[in-house]
């Protein structure tokens, strides 16, 4: 293997990114607008405003776009500065060499979870257009033939990976835009009813959900949304080490934003309110009652894959593979740097290859037990865990390191284990999770809020960093 070709596979995924690879906020902004602009987003934005109503899930979702891309910012901004991926980052930013396996683990965890779902969705897609049948020769076809894609677009690192996200993401903006078309132009609904439409559940079912007034629908839109955030924030981090300026990767940062919780809300709603008589009559046609073909409407994120294919055929189709396409080469991508991260603190580094490998068969043995469903049971205590992580990231760059001088340098090694960012996760998120939610229904603001607070505080004077403490020291003895 020349040289050349082993730098381009290794993709930086241990070490700074060198001045000379970074890119413009365009390149970047093709990858967080591709992972988030797929099936499961829109399924999120047809159950928000079926539950909140169109506007009150809107609001919710700028609420999510505007926070979301400001910690996305803030953490694609230290890894600009660091060049370093967002598990690697956090050996010198909150957690430690060996403390970065905590991070590497839930967030490989996460995205490979993510990984599997996404390969189920186009699986079962895949069995609903070519009416097959769940049995294992498909199966393995079918995983086989995706796994082995998902393995050669990713194989070649970054530059590969954008070229596939701004051609698969312009297609799939393209057929979406003509499958939104097609229908709305057979619904029954005026135009300004797509705009507004209100709650779509019954009164019981909303109250079984606890939800009774604007305010709690509000809240429901916002915590469901909001989950993706500090996952979306790490991804941005991920990206940012090849920003040319900070600002490149705050647009990105923004657009993936706007495109998760605004485009893909809009969109999730609209087809579903316009579409579902068409999609209930296609369950009732295939011998389901219909009450069960409402319920099957919004059961799961499959019955989008199976409203594109009803709506559109062959296109709709298409749109599936290229929504799950984009977003799976860049989970593949994400999880071979966790990995990389997590191999390098347990003293193995076989290379970033072996792991984007390694990540797609541990998304296949998800695929075989319980293991995918204790990831979607998870989602929300993940998205916590996330949000921590990028708090903690957040708070040691922008607080204690401004405090002690030292910005974003890393050239010292960093400690083995940053305990004042192991105990602020730990503390964090049993707070906000188990303690807090009855006085603070959105669990995102509170792991932020103590993430901000706690670990400045234990990491300035609990469980100081040797560089302060030697600062420290050089300052008295010059005086």
């Amino acid at each position: 293997m020349s040289h050349d070709l082993k730098e381009m596979i290794e993709d930086h995924a241990l070490e700074r990114v060198p001045d000379g690879h970074r890119q413009g906020w365009l390149a970047l902004s093709w990858n967080t607008a591709s992972i988030v602009t797929t099936l499961v987003q829109i399924f999120f934005g047809a159950l928000v405003t079926f539950v909140a109503g169109f506007r009150i899930a809107l609001a919710a979702g700028i609420l999510v776009t505007v926070i979301g891309a400001l910690l996305g910012w803030a953490c694609g901004h230290v890894a600009f500065r660091s060049g370093l991926s967002s598990t690697v980052l956090s050996r010198h930013f909150g957690f430690g060499a060996r403390g970065s396996i905590i991070s590497s683990l839930i967030y490989g965890f996460m995205i490979i979870g993510f990984l599997a779902l996404e390969n189920a969705l186009l699986y079962h897609g895949f069995l609903f257009y070519f009416r097959l049948q769940d049995t294992l020769t498909n199966a393995a076809i079918i995983y086989g033939a995706l796994t082995l894609t998902w393995i050669l677009l990713t194989a070649y690192g970054f530059n590969l990976i954008v070229k596939v996200s701004s051609i698969t993401l312009t297609l799939f903006l393209l057929v979406l835009l003509y499958m939104t078309y097609v229908v709305v132009s057979g619904m029954q609904h005026s135009s300004a009813e797509l705009f507004s439409f209100g709650s779509q559940l019954p009164a019981a079912a909303l109250a079984a959900m606890h939800v009774s007034s604007d305010a709690d629908k509000f809240i429901f839109a916002v915590n469901v949304l909001i989950g993706s955030a500090g996952a979306l924030a790490l991804t941005d981090a991920d990206i940012g080490r090849f920003a040319r300026r900070s600002r490149d990767i705050a647009i990105a940062a923004l657009i993936g934003n706007i495109m998760m919780d605004i485009i893909m809300l809009c969109v999730g709603g609209i087809i579903m309110y316009a579409g579902v008589p068409a999609l209930v009559d296609f369950y009732v046609g295939s011998g389901m009652s219909l009450s069960d073909a409402h319920k099957e409407t919004l059961a799961s994120p499959h019955s989008i894959a199976a409203a594109f294919v009803v709506f559109g055929g062959a296109l709709g189709a298409i749109l599936m593979v290229l929504a799950q396409g984009k977003a799976q080469v860049l989970n593949t991508y994400s999880a071979s740097l966790s990995l990389s991260n997590l191999a390098d603190a347990l003293h193995w580094r076989p290379g970033r290859l072996t792991f984007v490998i390694l990540a797609n068969i541990i998304g296949l043995f998800m695929l075989t037990g319980h293991i995918l469903a204790l990831v979607n049971s998870w989602i929300t205590i993940l998205g916590v865990l996330t949000t921590s992580f990028s708090g903690v990231i957040v708070a040691d760059y922008y607080i204690v390191r401004k405090l002690s001088g030292r910005g974003a340098d890393t050239s010292r090694p960093p400690e083995a284990v940053n305990w004042a960012g192991v105990v602020t996760v730990a503390a964090s998120v049993t707070a906000s999770h188990y303690l807090l939610p009855a006085i603070v229904p959105i669990e995102f603001f509170a792991t932020l809020a103590i993430s901000f607070l706690l670990y400045p505080a234990l990491r300035l004077s609990v469980w100081k960093s040797r560089h302060v403490l030697q600062s420290a020291w050089h300052d008295r003895s010059l005086r």
